[in-house]
């Protein structure tokens, strides 16, 4: 089965129309807003290790970098922002790949070092599923800050 198609069926399901949901997710339409515009959004991932950061531009759109071990000073990408009802959403194109991202809360490990994230962190790259985990300078890992 397609991975970005299970991702971004149950992703637009849950973020676009607020389906019903039993694990306590607010589906009572309120827009998350735990994630301000103009903060830097750092994701790190591992296994393949990877990294993206979003930030806000100057003209008020989302700028995103992502970096690999095959791309270590990174590739940019504008990322266009959108909110669900537990979650941040981005998406965008990187090499002519479509990028989905979904941001929700909840503690996340990385499964490597002794840190905790406050977000679990998932990226559509074209036909790869990406996971991993994302925190703010607002709202920083937990743990040591070199594992």
């Amino acid at each position: 089965m397609n991975r970005p198609a299970l991702f971004v069926l149950p992703f637009a399901c849950a973020v676009v129309t607020g389906c019903s949901q039993s694990d306590g997710i607010d589906t009572a339409g309120a827009v998350y807003d735990g994630i301000a515009v103009e903060e830097t959004i750092t994701l790190t991932g591992t296994e393949p290790f990877w990294g993206l950061e979003i930030g806000p531009t100057e003209d008020g759109a989302s700028s995103a970098r992502f970096t690999s071990p095959t791309d270590i000073d990174g590739s940019e990408f504008e990322a266009r922002r959108f909110a669900g009802n537990n979650g941040l959403g981005f998406s965008g194109e990187l090499d002519s790949k479509p990028v989905q991202i979904a941001i929700t809360p909840g503690e996340c490990s990385d499964g490597m070092s002794d840190r905790t994230y406050p977000f679990a962190a998932t990226v559509a790259l074209g036909d790869t599923t990406l996971l991993g985990c994302a925190f703010t300078k607002t709202k920083p890992f937990s743990g040591p800050n070199a594992p």
